[in-house]
């Protein structure tokens, strides 16, 4: 429960393509949780995400999606009550980490539907509602973590409990199923030098013809390549911190209304800035974005590096730990030379990943590859067949499942003896 599990990417599997019934619903209050509500609409996005994660469709199987969305409110009451207790105690989450596990479920959610205008289509809200909703969620889950991790961090476990855990449980034990064991290097497709002078370029002109005293909104209508917010003139109405990246954030909360910046580079182009309008913690800005061109010249040069690389790993002029270290673009496990861990086959989300665990064998290295995060060369570091988990092969594992099955139990009692001095009332009895 309270390990951390570490994995390729976080991919969406999509229902039927189509809007969903969740974002038609009017918002009421459902349940009251101490001084914190649950709206319907917060319900309904949550049981509709566990519904896309499950592969549920609630069109055609409205009895389960309802039995899902009842036991989607019990958790999220259960997360209040820990938010509240949460708070009581002054746990914190890292601010910073809250920002990139925000960018980076953007960017999977962006890649794996295709662009913003998708997303926002998809969930039907804007991308700034989105990413605030994001925020949220992943703010307090953090919170309920380390809420968790402070409170269980002492729990042991004894040999014989182990033991017995094993023997009572050992029939409904999933055992291990056909994994394998990943490393990887990614390069993400960069543009070119000249890509990007052409765009500072272009936004360095805009930004002198509105310094000289042409209109903003009119040139963010004209020149603009972010579609939600050309057609306004580049508004992007009133946003919070959290709705966007940080780059383009920092700025934005630094300007006095009226104000204009400078040019400001993110992973999505060139923006200039100007301040509307700052209302307490919120602002209203409008933007130009300028976006980089990707063009097969810039994907060329990026398999053509990653090729380079591998003869250089097949030659012995640098190991793999090190090459990883040195040039991989995933933050998440350069540092750990690439690796991924232990996946069970079928449970691989990335086509490109399945067909290389297929067909490499242990210690060999995948020519570059293209998935929609970019170029990889994939290790396969060893594979494992199915069987069923035993004491003597499996100790560790089973000593996980044990200890974080002891502390699930512990965990419950104590949230519903806390919930007792709490005043919680569900107005949802649908």
């Amino acid at each position: 429960m309270f390990r951390r599990v570490s994995t390729v990417v976080l991919l969406l599997l999509l229902l039927a393509a189509q809007r969903s019934p969740a974002q038609e619903v009017l918002d009421r209050i459902v349940a009251v949780v101490d001084d914190k509500i649950i709206l319907q609409s917060e319900l309904s996005q949550y049981a509709y995400q566990l519904a896309i994660q499950l592969g549920l469709d609630p069109r055609r199987e409205p009895a389960k999606f309802a039995a899902l969305q009842k036991n989607a409110l019990a958790s999220l009451v259960d997360q209040k009550v820990l938010l509240t207790k949460a708070q009581e105690d002054s746990v914190v989450v890292d601010e910073r980490q809250v920002d990139q596990l925000l960018e980076d479920r953007i960017k999977n959610i962006t890649q794996q539907l295709g662009s913003e205008e998708k997303v926002e289509e998809y969930f039907g809200q804007p991308m700034r509602k989105i990413r605030r909703t994001l925020r949220r969620d992943i703010s307090e889950g953090l919170l309920v973590r380390n809420l968790q991790q402070q409170r269980y961090r002492d729990i042991k476990i004894s040999r014989r409990e182990v033991e017995n855990f094993y023997h009572t449980m050992k029939d409904s034990l999933p055992g291990i199923k056909e994994s394998v064991k990943l490393s990887h290097i990614l390069m993400n497709i960069q543009a070119g030098d000249e890509a990007v002078a052409a765009a500072r370029e272009k936004a360095e002109g805009l930004l002198k013809r509105i310094r000289a005293g042409e209109n903003f909104a009119q040139l963010a209508s004209q020149y603009s390549e972010d579609p939600g917010s050309s057609k306004r003139g580049g508004e992007l109405g009133f946003i919070q911190r959290g709705d966007f990246v940080r780059e383009f954030e920092e700025t934005a909360f630094a300007l006095q209304p009226g104000e204009i910046s400078g040019l400001v580079q993110s992973q999505f182009g060139f923006h200039i800035i100007q301040m509307i309008d700052r209302r307490g913690e919120k602002i209203n800005v409008r933007h130009i974005l300028i976006r980089v061109a990707m063009s097969a010249n810039d994907e060329g040069r990026t398999r053509d590096k990653l090729q380079t690389l591998r003869e250089e790993l097949a030659a012995g002029k640098i190991t793999f730990e090190e090459a990883a270290r040195q040039y991989s673009t995933d933050l998440t496990t350069n540092d750990k030379g690439g690796d991924l861990g232990w996946f069970e086959t079928e449970q691989l989300q990335v086509p490109e990943f399945v067909q290389v665990s297929k067909s490499l064998k242990p210690g060999e290295i995948s020519e570059p590859i293209k998935t929609q995060f970019g170029y990889h060369l994939v290790r396969l570091d060893a594979r494992r067949e199915p069987r069923q988990f035993n004491l003597k092969e499996d100790w560790e594992q089973i000593q996980d499942m044990a200890l974080n099955y002891k502390a699930e139990q512990e965990f419950r009692k104590w949230v519903e003896e806390y919930k007792k001095e709490l005043y919680i009332k569900i107005t949802d009895e649908s």
